[in-house]
C-alpha cells in the first residue's frame, strides 16, 4: 500500500516542479564582440572573436601566425583585380595557404562583377560550418570583413540587427556594404 503513495507522491512532485528531471534546454550560443589586436603584419586592422579572426590584408607571415593559432581557414573577400595587383599584395595568397595546410575560400566582394549579397553571407556560413579550426575572414582593411560578419550574425546566428553591428564597429565598420550582404535595407542610424 505504500508503494503506490510515494509512486502518487512522485507523479504530483513532478508535475509541480515542471522540467525537474529533464534535460537543461542548450545553452544560447554567444558571440562575444570581437577584441582589436595589435596587429603590424595585417592592413588595418585586426579583431578576434572565439572562432573567427576578422581583419585587414595579411601579409606572408601574418598567415603563418595565425596557422600557428589555429586558423585552419582563410576566408578572402578581395577581388581577383586586388589579389593579382603584386603592388597591394606582394604575394601568391592562396598559394601560400594551401603550402601552411589551410584551406583558402575566395569570396569576391566589391566593384561591379562581384556585388555584394546575401550569397556571400551563406558562403561564409558554408566555410566556417566546414572548418575545424578557426577562420580567418579578410579584406583589404577589415571594412567588408565587418559587414559580412554583421550580416552572418544575423542571418545565421539570430542576432539582432543592433547586437551584430556591436561586433561591425568593433572591427572596422562604414556605411557599406551592409544592405548588400543583408539583401534589405536598413536605417543607417543604427549603422551609426
Amino acid at each position: 500500500m505504500r508503494l503506490p503513495y510515494l509512486l502518487l507522491l512522485a507523479l504530483i512532485t513532478a508535475m509541480s516542479f515542471p522540467g525537474v528531471g529533464a534535460e537543461p534546454p542548450p545553452a544560447a550560443t554567444e558571440f562575444p564582440v570581437p577584441v582589436v589586436e595589435a596587429a603590424g603584419d595585417f592592413n588595418g586592422v585586426l579583431a578576434r572573436t572565439a572562432q573567427v579572426y576578422i581583419g585587414g590584408q595579411p601579409d606572408a607571415s601574418a598567415l603563418t601566425r595565425m596557422r600557428a593559432l589555429g586558423v585552419d581557414t582563410i576566408v578572402n573577400l578581395r577581388t581577383a583585380a586586388e589579389m593579382t595587383n603584386r603592388q597591394q599584395v606582394p604575394f601568391d595568397e592562396k598559394a601560400k595557404a594551401e603550402s601552411l595546410g589551410m584551406r583558402y575560400v575566395h569570396i569576391p566582394a566589391g566593384g561591379p562583377k562581384s556585388p555584394y549579397s546575401p550569397s556571400a553571407v551563406d558562403q561564409l556560413a558554408a566555410a566556417i560550418a566546414g572548418t575545424e579550426g578557426k577562420v580567418l575572414l579578410h579584406c583589404a582593411s577589415g571594412r567588408r570583413a565587418s559587414h559580412l560578419w554583421v550580416a552572418y550574425l544575423v542571418r545565421h546566428e539570430g542576432l539582432t540587427l543592433e547586437e551584430a553591428m556591436s561586433h561591425g564597429r568593433a572591427v572596422n565598420f562604414g556605411e557599406l556594404p551592409l544592405e548588400g550582404f543583408l539583401g534589405e535595407p536598413i536605417s543607417f542610424e543604427l549603422a551609426r
